[in-house]
């Protein structure tokens, strides 16, 4: 069985069994993936709590990354090999899927490509290692502004590499250019414009998204970071508390 849910901001009780009682039937063989924004943000001792609480389900949990992780912290997890593609251990049942990676999963090819732009931060990101980081922290926390700091709630590597997209489109072309499932944070740029009305502008992870969606063919492409549960068109679908059963 593979299930699939949206966002989750480090916020995990969708996972209880009186929201999910379908896991009482899964096994560590079954998947349950989450489309980015999986909340690996901290060591605090809630989120410690969290991840332990995790590890005991009877199922695999796998997610692709969003805008809101702590990517210090990812590159401190080894890179392994795991089941065709590239991924990284949280713990025995909970993976990081790698960008530009397919999987094959008992039979099911999955494509995943984390990653996307944070569009809440109109009043810019901050540089602890500014002269005036401290004075303009303050100034802008009164103000309530929308802002983040460098490697404290916000990370450059939001936005892939060259080489992971490069890595994908090869990976790609390894399969033929033809998936079941392609699982990602964020839309490609077509699919955004249909159900943003313009509201959320393409940039070069949405373009790298679109020219992927025009070059190869997939049943389903799964994605969050908008926070809605919809299906855009029959194949590209938005998610977020929902977990459907895809498999």
């Amino acid at each position: 069985m593979i299930y699939i849910t949206g966002d989750c901001h480090g916020d995990y009780r969708r996972f209880n069994t009186e929201n999910f009682p379908e896991q009482k039937k899964m096994s560590r063989d079954d998947y349950v993936i989450v489309c980015g924004d999986f909340g690996y943000w901290d060591r605090s001792r809630e989120q410690e709590w969290w991840r332990r609480w995790l590890s005991q389900k009877s199922f695999t949990l796998l997610w692709v990354d969003g805008n809101h992780e702590n990517y210090d912290m990812l590159r401190e997890l080894p890179v392994e090999e795991w089941k065709g593609g590239k991924a990284q251990f949280v713990s025995d049942n909970i993976l990081h899927l790698m960008r530009g990676q397919v999987f094959d999963l008992e039979g099911v090819r999955l494509f995943s490509f984390g990653g996307a732009r944070s569009h809440d931060i109109p009043d810019g990101i901050l540089d602890p290692a500014a002269e005036n980081f401290k004075a303009e922290f303050r100034r802008l926390s009164r103000k309530k502004a929308l802002f983040r700091v460098k490697h404290v709630s916000w990370w450059e590597e939001e936005m892939p590499n060259a080489e992971e997209m490069e890595e994908g489109r090869q990976n790609l072309a390894k399969n033929q250019g033809q998936v079941d499932f392609i699982v990602t944070h964020c839309a490609a740029s077509s699919v955004q414009d249909r159900f943003s009305g313009g509201l959320f502008q393409a940039d070069p992870l949405t373009d790298y998204l679109e020219e992927l969606r025009q070059a190869c063919r997939y049943k389903r492409w799964f994605f969050g970071h908008y926070h809605d549960n919809r299906t855009v068109t029959e194949r590209d679908w938005m998610l977020y508390e929902q977990i459907i059963r895809i498999v």
